[in-house]
């Protein structure tokens, strides 16, 4: 992962990102059609922490949240007989060892009328490398109050806390889409840790925090069950159990064009793909974790079927294939003329 670029830096940028790449957003968006009207003609967008795909018919893009550092490395991954083993296979790479990279990429679509949001980051921090989700929704046009449908995946703070900000939601006019079975965790009298690696220590202030954002968000709350899909069929849940008690991954839709956002079933781009064993403390239950990996990678796998990773290296558009005794995240190529 390449150094951090320094605070000034990065809020230079994203100051910039915000005023000058508005505009370039413009001329293929449908999300900045009324703009578009009045506006000069520009060039494409080129923002590197804003890329439009397509799904089918669905436009959509990805938002980089984050990029940073987690200075624990390895000792974040289990099982701990194995690090010798990790490391070894990220030299032979060529990755680094003393942090393991943490990508945040927030998936955007427009399906038909509605604007629709998968998870919202970590909202605003005072960290610099992190909280860049409004300032990129600006940047391509899009403000908080246009957001009709969002869905969250699970209620870690990189996910769940940019929903909310101050004592409101951060997206107001949204109808906030979950698994049942997350809400249920979260408001138990006492969340079940027991299988964690997790740092207890935090603990009991993540649940407080949670607790207190769900309830800001209560009135937006549409709560679902697993294979439950909405808008017309374009958007499914699909199981993702073992990160969270419920852990949601979505399947977008558009015609014969599919993508599988998977969300934190991977959280790193070589060393889960080379051994899908491999897991990170953050999990809530380690061995379903697991086998929710492994199952989805011999679906991806088998299937071609593109595929989206919150915790990829961005823009996280790739596609899993088999290699020796595990697989490969083949990283899609950048192409701006979209």
């Amino acid at each position: 992962m390449p150094h951090a670029t320094p605070p000034s830096s990065r809020r230079q940028f994203l100051t910039a990102a915000a005023a000058g790449f508005t505009a370039a957003a413009l001329p293929r968006s449908a999300f900045a059609a009324e703009s578009a009207a009045t506006a000069p003609t520009p060039g494409p967008v080129r923002n590197p922490t804003a890329y439009r795909f397509a799904i089918g018919e669905i436009e959509a893009w990805s938002i980089s949240d984050a990029s940073m550092a987690l200075k624990e490395g390895l000792a974040l991954m289990l099982p701990e007989a194995d690090r010798p083993v990790m490391r070894a296979d990220l030299e032979s790479r060529g990755e680094r060892t003393d942090v393991l990279p943490l990508y945040v990429n927030i998936l955007v679509a427009k399906i038909g009328n509605e604007v629709v949001l998968f998870d919202a980051g970590f909202g605003a921090t005072k960290n610099p490398d992190n909280g860049w989700l409004m300032a990129n929704l600006s940047a391509i046009g899009i403000a908080p109050e246009k957001v009709t449908h969002a869905f969250l995946s699970h209620a870690h703070a990189d996910h769940l806390n940019g929903f909310v900000t101050g004592n409101r939601p951060a997206f107001p006019n949204a109808a906030v889409h979950c698994l049942r079975e997350e809400l249920d965790f979260w408001r138990a009298l006492t969340p079940d840790f027991s299988q964690t690696k997790r740092d207890p220590r935090g603990l009991p202030g993540m649940i407080k925090s949670n607790r207190a954002k769900f309830d800001i968000l209560q009135p937006q709350l549409q709560l679902h069950c697993e294979g439950d899909s909405v808008l017309g069929g374009a958007i499914t849940f699909v199981p993702g159990r073992g990160h969270t008690a419920g852990h949601a991954l979505f399947r977008l839709r558009s015609g014969s064009h599919s993508l599988l956002h998977f969300m934190d079933v991977a959280h790193h781009h070589t060393l889960m793909f080379s051994d899908p064993s491999w897991a990170i403390n953050f999990d809530h239950h380690p061995e379903q974790a697991v086998d929710t990996r492994k199952k989805i990678f011999v679906e991806l796998s088998t299937t071609h079927e593109r595929a989206y990773g919150f915790h990829l290296p961005f823009p996280g558009l790739g596609r899993v294939a088999r290699a020796d005794r595990g697989y490969t995240w083949q990283q899609e190529r950048w192409n701006w003329g979209i």
